[in-house]
């Protein structure tokens, strides 16, 4: 039977956009958030509209509001939200799979796009990553990095819609560095993304393109461990 579909209202969407960010590690476990203001005014919605959503992501424990002299809103060290996460991806067959299979879909497509219309402004911005990578040495910049990383991918593949379906699906895959060992140096990790850099910047498209699906492989082995069996290896997950 197929899905369900459901639409968003403007308050979910701002939620669900805001929880992606967090996802993805653009800020992270003790992280303040703009100003109401500003921040609406960012994501061009009211405040109202805004201040809502923080209430859905403060119950579901993704945020908390502080009050007083260094007041504002911070992100949590986010237990609750991945142990839900985790629960879901255990008892909602196949989702697991289907999220990974989709990253598979988007960012080998971008990779072999990237490798095509790149220019020297996104390899430089693909090095700086790469380098940032192999010098983090917390779970907050690893994830940072790596969003940065993926995300100068897809831009360098000049689709729009594309970047955007590859943000909304690492969304998705809530990579839970933040309760798993750090390990240091993270040289897999490094290795896989220098791999696609090299492919992306001899224009060589089906090497890029093999090189992102091995790195998504390798992360689907990685999480599938962290989510359904030990979680004692500390992978760092791309």
């Amino acid at each position: 039977m197929a899905r369900t579909v459901t639409s968003l209202t403007l308050t979910q969407a701002v939620a669900e956009h805001l929880r992606n960010l967090i996802h993805r590690g653009e800020v992270g476990p003790g992280d303040r958030l703009p100003a109401e203001r500003e921040l609406a005014d960012q994501l061009g919605v009211a405040r109202i509209s805004l201040r809502e959503a923080i209430k859905i992501l403060q119950d579901d424990g993704y945020v908390q509001v502080r009050r007083g002299a260094h007041g504002g809103t911070y992100v949590t060290e986010l237990q609750l939200p991945v142990e839900r996460w985790r629960a879901r991806m255990r008892t909602e067959s196949g989702e697991f799979d289907d999220i990974i299979d989709f990253r598979i879909a988007l960012e080998t497509d971008a990779a072999r796009l990237a490798a095509r219309r790149r220019d020297r402004s996104d390899l430089v911005g693909l090095r700086t990553a790469i380098k940032k990578l192999g010098q983090a040495d917390c779970r907050v910049a690893f994830r940072l990095t790596d969003s940065q990383f993926h995300d100068g991918l897809a831009r360098a593949a000049r689709n729009i819609r594309l970047e955007n379906a590859i943000q909304s699906a690492r969304g998705e895959l809530f990579s839970p560095h933040d309760l798993l060992p750090f390990v240091d140096p993270v040289e897999e990790s490094v290795r896989d993304h220098q791999q696609i850099y090299e492919a992306v910047r001899d224009g060589d498209e089906e090497a890029a393109a093999a090189t992102m699906r091995e790195h998504i492989e390798r992360t689907r082995r990685q999480l599938r461990d962290i989510v359904f069996g030990s979680e004692s290896g500390g992978a760092q997950t791309g």
